[in-house]
């Protein structure tokens, strides 16, 4: 671990590689686990306002789960997330014609109807972040379902924090993504290149 500016980082997103392989995994993040996708207190605005625009891009059964339970739920111990089908897939999982689990919200923002990828959280994985009152923990979800990813990340030589550039700028900053890289070619100046 290392601090940066008000985060403590887990060398793990520099010494591993990762590349998600949608062909592989078909998309199994976004339907395995016990719970939904965390929620940043912000973004709750945001998904409020965009389901209308998201809502075409799902499947009627995740129109049914969002509509009963809202466009995100809260749980018993304050953290927010996604709501669930089933406690199974997100509800705002689609599927394409391979069978592999997308994102409705990622899809109404690829077509240019919103202006917001997704929750950071997703845009984010295999990185999680765990807010504490003094700084955020920067660290390396590992999941059994991500083994393709990893050996594609190893394949290709793509370290996590530079498959999960885009989000760590979105989350932090660029100021904060320059200082990491710096930091990353200390650690590991063979990846960081």
């Amino acid at each position: 671990m290392f601090q940066l500016g008000k985060t403590l980082v887990s060398e793990e997103i520099i010494k591993n590689d990762f590349v998600c392989n949608l062909s592989a995994c078909k998309g199994a993040c976004c339907i395995d686990g016990e719970a939904g996708a965390p929620v940043e207190p912000e973004e709750r605005a945001i998904m409020e306002e965009i389901y209308p625009k998201v809502k075409p891009y799902l499947r009627k059964e995740g129109i049914e789960a969002i509509e009963k339970q809202g466009v995100y739920i809260t749980r018993e111990n304050g953290e927010i997330e996604t709501p669930l089908i089933n406690n199974a897939d997100c509800a705002y999982v689609t599927f394409d014609d391979r069978g592999t689990a997308l994102c409705g919200i990622e899809e109404a923002y690829n077509q240019g109807d919103i202006d917001w990828k997704k929750p950071v959280s997703c845009h984010l994985y295999p990185v999680r972040i765990q807010e504490y009152s003094a700084f955020s923990a920067v660290n390396y979800h590992r999941w059994e379902i991500c083994d393709d990813a990893c050996s594609l990340g190893a394949e290709l030589q793509v370290p996590i924090y530079k498959f999960v550039k885009d989000a760590l700028i979105r989350k932090f900053g660029e100021d904060w993504y320059n200082e990491l890289e710096v930091i990353a070619k200390e650690i590991q100046p063979e990846k960081s290149r």
